[in-house]
């Protein structure tokens, strides 16, 4: 029997139990997802579409604060800011919706669209001070979520209203971070490189006032080359191998720690590792790094 033949009884019976599932009332995801890796390992399923589908069915486990941007890290649109200091900040930063805030800089009160601000900037001749005064004729009101809110919802909000970024309130109706349609399918088909990503090749990148954005497949040797740090690699070759061992779980984005005088904040990651990690400078040391790292508290992100 050649291999083809003998490996025909296999697929048949995958086939027959996936049939079997969607023909009877299905109550447990868990059986979807088993038989979706049994597929994926019996090559019916190639890695991508195997991943795609596993985050379309866990996605309704999640919420918006597993992913949303947190508070801290918000790009924002401040009390008084003038149009040149909004253009240096949409360079800068790359985003294309910039949250506005209020006049205490305590509560969004609106989106501005980069796209809104060049049609303006066409409408008042280019003139800086024409434009900053009619700033609010652009600026769109917000959609709040709450924390809670499920991301399968979320999504389906989404697509219904043609939104794309929703400011994330906690319990008191504080705001706690924001979150974009792009978050969200990210969760589904991984990440989505555009291009204001850092190349990948690019292991690290200078951001300019002492900020950093570092690979988390940099190597430890390296890492220790450039910013002059003893990290130890006899277990980890990669910093964030080194990074997800100090936080002793796999951190989601916005996750922060001390390590010796250097500040991480994960940049990027997935459900399976750590993709970018912000740097900073923290001032202060820690005489054991591995060992004693310094968790970021709730109020140290606001």
């Amino acid at each position: 029997m050649s291999d083809d033949q003998s490996s025909q009884p296999s697929k048949r019976s995958w086939l027959e139990k996936l049939s079997d599932t969607f023909s009877a009332e299905i109550r447990d995801r868990d059986q979807i997802l088993q038989l979706l890796q049994e597929a994926h390992e019996n090559e019916l399923l190639d890695n991508s579409a195997y991943h795609i589908m596993q985050g379309a069915i866990e996605v309704s486990d999640q919420h918006a604060r597993d992913i949303m941007v947190p508070r801290s890290q918000m790009v924002v649109i401040e009390p008084g800011d003038a149009v040149t200091a909004i253009l240096d900040k949409i360079v800068e930063s790359s985003h294309s919706r910039f949250p506005v805030m209020n006049d205490d800089n305590t509560a969004v009160v609106g989106i501005l669209l980069a796209k809104d601000l060049l049609r303006l900037a066409r409408e008042s001749d280019f003139n800086p001070e024409r434009m900053t005064a009619r700033i609010d004729e652009v600026i769109r009101p917000p959609v709040f979520v709450p924390e809670s809110k499920r991301l399968n919802r979320l999504l389906r909000d989404f697509r219904e209203t043609r939104n794309h970024m929703a400011i994330v309130v906690d319990e008191y109706g504080g705001v706690a971070g924001l979150v974009t349609i792009e978050d969200v399918l990210e969760e589904i088909v991984g990440d989505i490189e555009d291009e204001h990503d850092p190349l990948e090749e690019e292991d690290i990148q200078e951001l300019g006032d002492g900020r950093y954005r570092v690979s988390a497949l940099t190597e430890v040797e390296d890492f220790n080359d450039f910013f002059r740090t003893e990290l130890s690699d006899d277990e980890f070759d990669t910093i964030g191998g080194y990074v997800t061992h100090v936080f002793g779980h796999l951190p989601k984005r916005g996750e922060a720690v001390t390590i010796a005088d250097w500040h991480f904040v994960v940049h990027t990651a997935d459900d399976r590792r750590i993709r970018l990690l912000d740097v900073t400078r923290s001032g202060r040391r820690h005489t054991a790094p591995e060992l004693t790292p310094h968790l970021a508290s709730p109020e140290e992100r606001l």
